[in-house]
């Protein structure tokens, strides 16, 4: 059934009904079953899913001329038995309709409460809104204790007959005893006379087997014809009145009846007995009743009970005992608490409650159906406002924790002591954490490659290159073996983290987005630390293998002086310096710079080196031309800004150098090395301290950044 995903359903079990509040079925004369009683009486309610007691409020309930009367709250064609019309009179609930169906669910219900079965109503509602009450709060007329869910605004969608209800103290009495067959309609009636048969003389039981063929459409049982032609004892006379039916009995009884029957006729089975006719009619009452038994008993359990059906039978239980195993066996049947029935499947209420707090905390709906699948989101949806204590007492309740009535201190250490709460909390804190390591814009990514490292030694990086061109092949058409030379760099793993708890305080607070503040720096904390470890490198200028500075001129990445200061010269010379970088025999690499790497009181001036649609040139006489158009802005340069660059935390900061680096996927530059190949923080939980009041969780991440070769990037210093 649609609805809108802020919504929840309900299925809301009515609370004990006092003295003059029944549920009523009846089927009067020439009358279809009436159903009347009381549905909801406005108290709080023990519902599987919620993490408090829920009182739906009747004065924003909105009702529909007409409601569905379901069985069991099973959404399909089968299970609904009828229509009921609703009201609200006394801050009550009442429904008053019929039951119109001749299934076997609607005839069930009719049989077992005739058994003396005890029915309850149940409404299912769609939540519009609600809102999480600590204190006493009135509702529906009286003072609700807190803390309760209160619905302030739901719809009825309907009504169901049910046999155990959320609540299992909660009981409604039936009204009256029921009588299926106390009256026929027009339609059958015409149908008796078809099949010339007198509807006044016909037994109970042979009124059900032609009412049931009656409803299939069947003609009548033959057995019924035959017992009927035969007076309906058997013996070929027609003029034997029809014995009265005797109540229904044990088998036991029936035996003992027959026994007695053939004792009073002395042994010589001729019937002389003292009362031979009485007996014998005595006998096949008991035998009649016991047949009447067997197809009551047969009703009763519908073919849904077979192993109660033949115990019944073979041990001649009373209808009242067999009611009473039904029922028994419906409620150990019925779905078990914290576990989401959606499209007819189970889903761990744990994994519905985790997506539901990762929509509660903004994480892409996407990336969860790919983590947690349609059906488990499709159920978390109505609960995607679930606040921290009601997950806090929902945790709790999920692994079995008495709790007690008020939220307080019992309440959250029986929530600290479960695997649910750390485990869904570390769940969403990891992905609130990734979502804001992903939303900040790191340099060092763009630049850098990344590199897998397996532990936390020194790493050695190797490359191969080949050494010496291609050579001409002789006429003898022998081939010259070529050089391969093996060039090295290193990087290492370094661990960076820090701990973070969910505090006794934030939870009295309801406060979810204080705790979540913490992954969420940490998120941009650890993105943030690779640019730190990038630029503090890179500034550094540190020496290499050869006992050379990373830039330097013996590397011919390296400008300096005075005519090095950002302008379509000093850029151009860059340019031409980074395609003139050779291989180990001296041959051009041809590579080309792909980015411009500039701090940010450059930022300006490379847009417009690199935007513009021409330049003038001014100044000395060498400098007087005008191009016509910007040859700069063909380098396809793409410009990245830092403040990193001139930060003075940074040795070798400058507000003034500028660099040029390659695509880190065609040369290699500086290497982003990571611990196995993940490439994002860790959230665990972590031990808490006796003195810490609450969960702790660890954020760690591994890594490591080093240069690789000299080759993929140019620096100029930038002086004026």
């Amino acid at each position: 059934m649609p609805r809108n995903d802020t919504h929840r359903r309900i299925h809301a079990m009515a609370e004990p009904a006092q003295a003059d509040e029944f549920v009523t079925i009846e089927a009067a004369v020439g009358q279809r079953v009436r159903v009347k009683g009381v549905a909801y009486a406005g108290g709080p309610m023990k519902l599987s899913g919620w993490a408090a007691p829920v009182v739906v409020d009747l004065s924003g309930f909105q009702i529909p001329a007409s409601v569905p009367l379901l069985a069991n709250h099973e959404n399909h064609t089968g299970s609904r038995v009828g229509l009921v019309s609703a009201r609200v009179e006394n801050h009550t609930l009442m429904i008053d309709g019929e039951i119109l169906s001749s299934s076997g669910l609607a005839t069930g219900i009719v049989e077992q409460a005739r058994a003396g079965a005890e029915w309850q109503l149940s409404v299912g509602v769609d939540v519009q809104a609600r809102v999480l009450v600590q204190d006493s709060k009135t509702v529906n007329g009286r003072v609700q204790s807190g803390p309760f869910c209160h619905v302030t605004q739901s719809v009825l969608r309907e009504v169901s007959v049910v046999a155990v209800g959320a609540d299992a103290s909660t009981k409604m009495k039936l009204a009256a005893k029921f009588n299926l067959y106390g009256g026929m309609d027009m339609e059958f009636e015409k149908w008796l006379e078809k099949h010339k048969i007198d509807a006044a003389a016909l037994s109970e039981e042979h009124k059900t087997k032609l009412q049931a063929a009656f409803d299939v459409g069947d003609d009548p049982p033959k057995d019924v014809l035959d017992a009927m032609n035969d007076g309906g004892d058997g013996d070929g006379d027609d003029k034997k009145p029809e014995p009265k039916p005797a109540k229904a009995q044990s088998k036991k009884p029936v035996k003992a009846k027959v026994k007695a029957a053939r004792q009073s006729d002395n042994g010589d089975g001729d019937g002389d007995g003292d009362e031979p006719m009485d007996v014998r009619a005595e006998a096949e009452g008991a035998i009649k009743a016991e047949r009447e038994r067997v197809a009551a008993v047969q009703d009763l359990c519908a073919g849904e009970f077979k192993k109660i059906e033949a115990q019944a039978l073979r041990e001649g239980w009373t209808l009242e005992a067999t009611g009473q195993k039904v029922l028994e066996a419906m409620r150990a049947n019925r779905p078990q608490a914290f576990n989401v029935n959606t499209g007819g499947s189970q889903c761990d209420e744990r994994k519905v409650i985790e997506a539901a707090m990762c929509m509660r905390v903004g994480i892409d709906e996407k990336a969860l159906v790919a983590s947690y699948g349609e059906q488990v989101m499709e159920a978390a949806r109505p609960d995607r406002d679930l606040s921290l204590q009601e997950l806090v007492i929902h945790c709790a309740r999920i692994e079995g924790k008495t709790l007690p009535r008020a939220f307080g201190n019992e309440t959250i250490r029986a929530a600290f002591s479960t695997v649910s709460l750390p485990g869904i909390l570390n769940s969403v804190a990891n992905k609130r954490l990734l979502k804001s390591y992903d939303a900040q814009r790191i340099v060092a990514t763009k630049v850098c490659s990344a590199g897998d490292l397996n532990d936390f030694k020194e790493s050695e990086r190797y490359r191969l290159t080949d050494v010496g061109d291609l050579t001409q092949v002789a006429q003898d058409g022998e081939l010259k073996h070529g050089g391969v030379s093996e060039e090295k760099a290193t990087n290492q793993l370094e661990t960076y983290g820090k701990m973070f708890a969910l505090t006794r305080q934030m939870i009295f607070n309801d406060d979810l987005g204080a705790f979540l503040r913490v992954p969420d720096g940490m998120g941009a904390r650890a993105a943030r630390k690779i640019d730190q470890l990038f630029f503090t490198r890179l500034l550094s200028n540190p020496t290499q293998t050869d006992a050379v500075a990373l830039f330097h001129a013996d590397h011919a990445n390296y400008q300096e002086g005075a005519a090095t200061a950002l302008d379509g010269d000093s850029l151009g010379t860059a340019i031409q310096l980074f395609l003139d970088q050779t291989d180990s025999d001296s041959q051009p690499i041809n590579i080309e710079p792909k980015f411009l790497l500039v701090p940010t009181a450059l930022k300006r001036t490379a847009m417009e080196l690199l935007n513009s649609t021409f330049l003038m040139s001014v100044g000395s006489a060498a400098k007087q031309r005008i191009p016509t158009y910007n040859a700069l802005a063909d380098e396809n340069l793409q410009i990245i800004t830092s403040a990193y660059l001139s930060n003075s935390n940074y040795t070798g900061y400058s507000a003034l150098a500028w660099y040029l680096f390659a695509d880190p996927a065609v040369a290699d530059t500086f290497e982003i090395g990571y611990l196995k190949g993940k490439r994002a923080p860790t959230i665990e939980k972590g031990d808490t301290d006796f003195n810490t009041l609450g969960i702790q969780f660890r954020v760690y991440f591994d890594l490591g950044v080093r240069e690789q070769d000299t080759r993929g990037m140019i620096k100029s210093k930038g002086e004026a």
